[in-house]
């Protein structure tokens, strides 16, 4: 299974030469370029999201019964039509009322959330869980009390577990350790091939191509995988780039 996280860069009139318009076929031509089983995408207003769906006709975008917001960005899992089925999904905010649309607590800057589906892949009788978050990118005390809540969600899980995400954290940070922990019971799929922590790592990039902050951009699995490759990925056409973080992606084996 190809898993890709892909955090898009929220369409911002203020980007100038890397205006969403601009780079938007850039995305689209990554995504089928690297044709991902499943890919996991943040800051997508409800626009970039309908572009997607809209040109990227073998994949299936799975938001059950959202409200869509134009102002706001969605954390939004892809699945390949012709590959999964989909068996039950959601999501829920990241705050104490995550039911409640747009909640947000502690020191978040902005409301935070996570979307999720139970899939069974063709060919296999087992289902996992797939999911897709974006953590706060101010907040120190709501990152922390956001990996909590997700890593609660991840222990109640009947299935093997797939988390992707721009989590706006180091590997190491209390982000990181909660949900790698024992309890939580996943792995970053950078850190199982032995992969180091350098410069070049680092998934953030300012529309640069200079990697810059933290390989803030992961893939965690449970136990149930294996880690085959990784890759992070920076394409780019003449110096655009499709975002301001680099995408990452995972080539898994499921046992």
């Amino acid at each position: 299974m190809d898993v890709m996280t892909f955090n898009l860069r929220f369409d911002n009139e203020n980007d100038g030469a890397n205006a969403w318009p601009l780079r938007r076929n850039l995305v689209k031509q990554l995504v089928e370029k690297y044709n991902p089983d499943v890919f996991g995408t943040q800051e997508g207003l409800w626009s970039q999201l309908a572009y997607l769906n809209d040109n990227l006709p073998t994949y299936h975008l799975h938001a059950p019964n959202r409200t869509f917001d134009p102002t706001c960005q969605y954390p939004t899992l892809f699945f390949h039509k012709e590959k999964f089925e989909v068996l039950e999904g959601g999501e829920f905010w990241l705050s104490l009322t995550p039911k409640v649309y747009r909640s947000k607590n502690w020191d978040s800057a902005f409301p935070r959330m996570m979307s999720y589906a139970k899939v069974r892949m063709d060919g296999n009788s087992e289902s996992v869980w797939v999911s897709v978050t974006h953590l706060d990118h101010m907040g120190t005390v709501a990152r922390y009390q956001q990996a909590k809540i997700i890593a609660d969600w991840i222990k109640e899980r009947d299935a093997p577990v797939i988390l992707m995400g721009d989590f706006n954290d180091s590997p190491g940070s209390p982000v990181h350790r909660v949900l790698t922990s024992p309890e939580a019971g996943l792995e970053d799929t950078w850190s199982v091939l032995g992969c180091t922590e350098t410069p070049d790592s680092m998934t953030h990039h300012g529309f640069t191509g200079v990697p810059q902050k933290a390989r803030m951009d992961w893939i965690l699995i449970s136990s149930h995988f294996n880690v085959r490759k990784t890759n992070i990925i920076k394409d780019n056409m003449e110096g655009l780039y499709p975002s301001d973080h680099f995408p990452y992606m995972a080539e898994l084996d499921w046992d």
